[in-house]
């Protein structure tokens, strides 16, 4: 895997006193192949132009490349269709699309909605806003004592009153991984649509929503070695068809009167306005130099280097880890007794290695932990265990100039 390092420009140019990155804030967002680059510098210098308007070639070459890369997203998460397939600006983006299009219209008082303690604000605050704006009651699912969502008493609150729950598929936080096939079968059982947040996701494993059988799911570019403000909303195409768009604009339409305006047909119907063509070109390249690596050896690299960081972590005194024995994912956080995770990272930075500090948009799970935040590490095909060799001896480093 370290030989992928060269793919990835930064590492080269981006250098602080003399000191190479070390960049171990992948959970937030990933860097990116040079193929990446040159596959968005070749749309602005190559071909630039609208898609699906003009008859000129590159006009007619973006919309081929455009289509291309919502056939490459509908591959990559094993849609059935490309009608199933929009394209958002985030996850974020697609989270609000649901809530505002799908939710909102069905959402009575004395509803309620389904969440996770491990969400992120992103995946929560929208379904608590509109709970509130409409009278319904938005119900957390807690953790165990293992930090894993707690089956039992999940099972317990699906009832008929229920009209979605939205899950996330690894805790960005934590690094847990759930079992989105059991809980997606669960909720199916007392017909409870399911929203998966799969941010954290693409990198970890393959995705197959026919196989998962999830109603909705999302995630973004810029967390898979694509540009940022791209990223996809997967509906199952009957859910998507019955949605009132969330804009109304040019392309989205078919035929416009006086008196009505008719629709344009999946997946134009949720697209608006001109979309972030580089951006979709940015992420059929990024598939595409996932698929050439493969998803399971990313999965794989990133876990072990988990697995690695916990044993030598454990060995600093004083440091706490959080969800150590979570497996399969690349994400890990600690803190360490007497010093704040703040100060932790700014003396990391100076190192020239790059962590998260805070509550990483986790609030109600750092008030399960009764903590105000952690250092988050979260591996990537162009981390090793030399690195993580590098944080473990800056920590006792930290330690010793702390305290």
């Amino acid at each position: 895997m370290q030989s992928l390092k060269s793919e990835f420009p930064i590492f080269e140019t981006a250098r602080k006193e003399g000191r190479p990155l070390i960049f171990l804030d992948n959970a937030s967002t990933t860097q990116k192949p040079q193929c990446v680059i040159d596959a968005v510098s070749g749309f602005y210098a190559g071909y630039y132009a609208n898609v699906g308007r003009g008859l000129y070639w590159p006009a007619t070459a973006a919309s081929f490349n455009y289509d291309r890369a919502r056939e490459k997203v509908r591959a990559f998460i094993g849609a059935s269709s490309k009608k199933e397939v929009i394209f958002t600006s985030g996850t974020t983006d697609a989270v609000n699309k649901v809530v505002n299009t799908f939710l909102l219209p069905r959402l009575e008082q004395g509803d309620e909605v389904l969440v996770s303690e491990m969400e992120h604000h992103s995946n929560f605050v929208p379904w608590q806003q509109a709970c509130q704006s409409k009278g319904a009651k938005l119900k957390v699912i807690p953790l165990d004592a293992g930090l894993n969502l707690d089956l039992s008493k999940f099972a317990a609150m699906l009832t008929d009153k229920v009209k979605i729950l939205a899950i996330t598929a690894i805790s960005n936080t934590l690094g847990m991984k759930n079992d989105l096939k059991s809980i997606i079968n669960l909720a199916h059982q007392h017909n409870i649509k399911v929203f998966v947040d799969a941010a954290q996701l693409p990198l970890s494993e393959k995705i197959n929503v026919q196989n998962m059988d999830c109603d909705f799911l999302a995630f973004s570019g810029h967390k898979v070695f694509g540009p940022t403000g791209i990223g996809v909303l997967y509906g199952k195409q009957v859910l998507l068809q019955k949605m009132s768009p969330l804009a109304y604009g040019g392309g989205m339409v078919q035929q416009v009167s006086v008196d009505k305006t008719m629709m344009a047909d999946l997946p134009a119907k949720h697209e608006a306005g001109t979309p972030n063509i580089a951006g979709t070109i940015g992420l059929a390249a990024a598939i595409d130099f996932i698929n050439s690596v493969g998803v399971e050896e990313i999965g794989r690299h990133g876990a072990e280097l988990r697995k690695y960081a916990v044993k030598r972590l454990s060995e600093i005194e004083g440091l706490t880890l959080f969800a150590k024995d979570a497996k399969s994912t690349a994400i890990l956080s600690f803190t360490m007794e007497g010093i704040h995770p703040h100060d932790i990272a700014a003396f990391l930075a100076e190192k020239g290695i790059a962590v998260r500090a805070g509550h990483h948009c986790t609030h109600p799970l750092m008030q399960k932990l009764d903590i105000a935040g952690t250092v988050r590490v979260s591996f990537n095909i162009y981390n090793s265990e030399e690195e993580v060799d590098l944080l473990k001896n800056t920590l006792v480093e930290i330690r010793s100039f702390f305290l």
